[in-house]
């Protein structure tokens, strides 16, 4: 259990509601778990961490289950608080992420209680919630990262041996021996407005023309692993609470492309070509043989108990400017508003120049929140299978205190003083000295 080997695990409150739970004083608990009263009163005020010894002994003396540790990520522990709190409504307070770290450190189940009413309240409507709202919500639970889906599906790329020669081959092969479904690829008319369809009648994946050798590959990655993660993807569906068959059916799609790129990017092999590299996206691309936004997605993901990544978000902007994708990952990066623009964000540049990386080192605010200092790198991607061009522009970003180290950063300056200042959107700023276009610096793609 991963949560055997965090040494500083503050579990006070959990182990406080267990003790009144069983009936027992500090002195009566302290004894059967051998430690002194005065310890056990300072790890039930969080004063002391709960370590691996003493929690074993929880385990077994009390059948507890320690994943109840980790109640606080069911709401998306402090950056899921962080983001409530950026509501307009709370602006007045002053909220800091340090008295949100304490908050649900001393109180996590009033802070559960908050994010829940929270969560379930519409001001001055009654409406449901919208399914992409309650789908993305339920992907920062787990800050996009599925630990057992992904463990099983290295040991599927492991045993495909994707790592050499034609990765393309090696899908198709699989595919063809285990399911009996070949790949054949339909001009465009054919599968107009598709870019995939299964015919089981047939035993046919069939991709459109359209789809580039990427996408051909990351397709055929996603129906291997939909046919042999079935039951994981379907458990954690089932897992997500869900109201709406809508919201299910969108963390399906997630949880399915989600094990299609860690297919074609096997956990450990893409954190060692990462650290090798300083997460050189270039050759990252090359050598996984992916696209840039299948690589800035999947970099969000990396977040393995004792073999993390860097925190990255990443997100997608349609050529008016509209977000129409966000990851938040590890990052802590809050959900943008509606509506929010930043002219002066590479991303938005980024669409004058195609296919180049443009990066940036930025601040803004998120909400009511104050501003974060962030190293951000965008460029332009091609939509796969649309019958006319059509652009997208990809941001992959992270905290500027993490991004000396990567290939990208070389250069460029990342202290504060020098990041460009967005404030907190076009719709809420205000601002009269607006940095647009702003500055950023180009790397040839």
């Amino acid at each position: 259990m991963s949560l055997m080997s965090d040494n500083s695990l503050l579990a006070g409150p959990s182990l406080r509601r267990l003790r009144k739970r069983e009936g027992l004083t500090q002195a009566a608990m302290a004894s059967s778990l051998g430690i002194s009263p005065s310890y056990l009163n300072l790890i039930e005020r969080n004063q002391r961490p709960l370590s691996a010894r003493v929690l074993v002994q929880v385990i077994e003396r009390y059948d507890f289950d320690p994943r109840s540790l980790r109640e606080d990520e069911a709401i998306g522990g402090v950056d899921g608080l962080a983001r409530r709190m950026a509501d307009k409504r709370f602006a007045d307070l002053g909220i800091d992420r340090e008295e949100l770290q304490e908050f649900l450190a001393a109180a996590p189940q009033a802070a559960a209680a908050f994010a829940r009413l929270y969560d379930n309240s519409h001001p001055g409507s009654e409406q449901a919630e919208d399914p992409a709202e309650e789908t993305r919500r339920a992907v920062e639970r787990w800050q996009n990262h599925f630990p057992d889906l992904d463990h099983a599906v290295e040991d599927l790329a492991d045993e495909l041996r994707l790592s050499r020669g034609d990765i393309s081959a090696g899908l198709i092969e699989r595919l063809r021996e285990k399911h009996r479904l070949s790949v054949r690829i339909l001009p465009a008319e054919v599968v107009p407005g598709l870019v995939h369809r299964l015919d089981l009648h047939a035993r046919q994946l069939q991709l459109s023309e359209m789809l580039g050798g990427a996408a051909r590959r990351f397709q055929i990655a996603r129906q291997i692993a939909s046919l042999e993660q079935r039951e994981a993807i379907e458990t954690l569906v089932a897992g997500a609470n869900l109201s709406t068959s809508e919201a299910r059916d969108r963390f399906r799609e997630h949880v399915t492309d989600y094990a299609a790129a860690a297919l074609l990017m096997p956990y450990r092999r893409l954190l060692r070509a990462c650290e090798q590299t300083g997460y050189d996206l270039p050759v990252l691309l090359r050598r996984f043989a992916v696209s840039f936004d299948q690589l800035a997605l999947r970099l969000t993901t990396l977040q393995r108990v004792g073999e993390r990544g860097l925190p990255f978000f990443s997100a997608r902007f349609g050529r008016t400017g509209r977000m129409v994708h966000f990851s938040a990952g590890a990052s802590g990066a809050a959900y943008p508003l509606d509506g929010a623009r930043w002219p002066a964000w590479a991303p938005y540049a980024a669409f004058e120049s195609r296919g180049t990386l443009m990066v940036q080192s930025v601040a803004f605010g998120e909400g009511e929140a104050p501003s974060r200092h962030w190293f951000t790198i965008a460029r332009t991607i091609e939509v796969d299978g649309a019958a006319c061009s059509a652009r997208r522009a990809i941001v992959l970003g992270i905290e500027a205190r993490y991004a000396g180290e990567l290939a990208q950063a070389r250069g460029v300056s990342l202290d504060p003083q020098d990041a460009v200042p967005l404030g907190v959107g076009c719709p809420r700023c205000g601002r009269l000295d607006c940095l647009t276009p702003a500055p950023s610096r180009l790397i040839a793609g």
